[in-house]
């Protein structure tokens, strides 16, 4: 965060935000803000946080001029506190130290030891601050993302807390999937759905931000527009090459060399490259009935190829598997086996009919 910037809601949340922030007197003491990855749920905790502590809203939203605004711009408010994974924190720009590592530790190697998951300790410090009389008797506000970065003592250590909430204290919880969280925990927390935004909203906000053919990268998203700006400034093409290598050895008349492919996927977190194969085996079911491709239209020859010589069978239960290797992309057991594994997978699904 810099010093002259506070968290501010993105255009497409304004309205909601307003309607949401407008009842204060019966606020709930505990949020679940939970929608698709990328259309800027944290960004809209944060930027809630900031409006709850502000001193002199303006339409429920934060003035940003008063003290407490300031202090948030300057990341040392007394009563803000952001629980996440230390490696999110480092993504994030904070000089995190992972709890293990060693003052005399290098930096690579500290980076390396950042956790990904919300650690017990990480909560249990919150007591103390539980403790204290809020700033000026305003909120407290304890924004927690993502929330299934908890693993399950941290989540009950969580819900401990949420069962008997203090005092003037709101907990913000952000979350892609809240199937994976503790359903007692989600019992506990209101739920605030957000929406994808209207793709009008994301275009004109996309172009702002310098991006051409903002259209094209919103489809590859799955109209995400966070996620489609990240790739755009990072890619050159909205489908991934690797993608279009394995569709063009789908449709090669020689035996497919799954070698390049496995090894291109490797390089990419286990995550990203099932979500990109999931989005195309919907084009593929969409081919099948000759309708458009809604991922990657760049692709929509060689997909509607593919569809229209593979078995209808083979592409369904390919799709299955695909969503049950989601379920476990953040922790593989060998993620190089993996990508091999889905490789040879999906070529013989497009080339060979059914898998058994």
């Amino acid at each position: 965060m810099t010093d002259a910037a506070i968290p501010v809601f993105l255009p497409w949340q304004h309205e909601t935000a307003q309607r949401w922030l407008a009842d204060r007197e019966r606020f709930a003491h505990a949020w679940l803000i939970h929608g698709l990855a990328g259309i800027g749920k944290t960004q809209f905790a944060l930027a809630a946080a900031t409006a709850l502590l502000c001193e002199n809203p303006q339409s429920g939203m934060a003035c940003g001029r008063c003290s407490a605004c300031q202090w948030v711009a300057l990341g040392n408010h007394p009563d803000l506190r952001r629980i996440r994974p230390d490696a999110v924190a480092a993504l994030e720009g904070d000089d995190t130290e992972p709890a293990d590592a060693g003052g005399d530790e290098s930096t690579a190697t500290s980076k390396k030891t950042l956790s990904k998951e919300i650690r017990i300790d990480q909560l249990r410090q919150l007591h103390t601050w539980f403790n204290t009389a809020t700033h000026r008797g305003g909120y407290r506000v304890a924004v927690i993302y993502p929330a299934e970065s908890m693993n399950a003592i941290s989540a009950n250590a969580l819900l401990k807390v949420l069962e008997e909430p203090p005092a003037n204290t709101v907990f913000l919880l952000v979350a892609d999937a809240p199937d994976r969280l503790l359903p007692t925990l989600v019992s506990r927390c209101r739920r605030l759905p957000l929406a994808v935004p209207d793709q009008a909203w994301c275009i004109d906000w996309m172009r702002a931000q310098g991006v051409n053919d903002p259209q094209t990268w919103l489809d590859a998203a799955g109209g995400a527009p966070l996620k489609a700006l990240k790739a755009a400034q990072g890619n050159e093409s909205a489908c991934p090459p690797w993608l279009m290598r394995l569709a063009q050895e789908a449709l090669a008349p020689a035996t497919p060399d799954v070698g390049p492919i496995a090894d291109a996927l490797e390089k990419i977190p286990v995550a990203e490259w099932v979500d990109v194969l999931q989005r195309w085996f919907v084009d593929l079911m969409l081919a099948l009935h000759s309708a458009p491709a809604r991922y990657y239209p760049d692709l929509a020859e060689r997909t509607g190829k593919l569809a229209r010589s593979a078995s209808a069978q083979a592409l369904a239960d390919t799709a299955r598997w695909l969503t049950q290797q989601r379920a476990l992309a953040d922790h593989p057991l060998n993620a190089k086996l993996l990508a091999h594994t889905t490789a040879q997978r999906v070529l013989l699904a497009l080339a060979r009919g059914p898998v058994q």
